[in-house]
């Protein structure tokens, strides 16, 4: 392989705007800005997520971006600035940079850890129903 999973991420982050998880965290509450979580379900269901973020699963984004798609999250088409996270910072990197290329901007991504680092700057966690 001439080209790797790990150098596909490495340009999707240089090609956009990344944030560090304190950055992030600061922007929570800001009417301005939608939190979109690409993480699969069963990982929210198994960690919880950021309170008050929308889903839109990185398998599934750019039918969730599409205003004529039936899935679509009118979250991502808001024209506010999205802020992507995922669990570590690769999926959000790769989904940020797709959203660029079909044509949405104001988009950053979390970088340096994703969720966790998220939770540990002090974001508000929805836990998952406990059983």
């Amino acid at each position: 392989m001439s080209y790797s999973s790990s150098q596909h991420v490495a340009e999707a982050a240089r090609a956009t705007d990344r944030l560090t998880p304190a950055e992030a965290v600061k922007l929570i509450g800001d009417p301005s800005v939608a939190f979109i979580d690409v993480r699969d379900p069963a990982e929210l269901a198994k960690t919880g997520g950021i309170t008050g973020a929308v889903n839109a699963p990185r398998a599934l984004l750019e039918f969730k971006a599409d205003p004529a798609s039936p899935m679509h999250e009118p979250a991502l088409t808001s024209g506010k600035r999205l802020v992507l996270f995922c669990a570590s910072g690769g999926r959000a990197a790769l989904a940020a940079k797709t959203l660029h290329d079909i044509g949405l901007h104001h988009i950053a991504h979390v970088s340096g850890g994703g969720f966790a680092a998220l939770e540990q700057a002090g974001a508000a966690i929805t836990k998952p129903p406990a059983g």
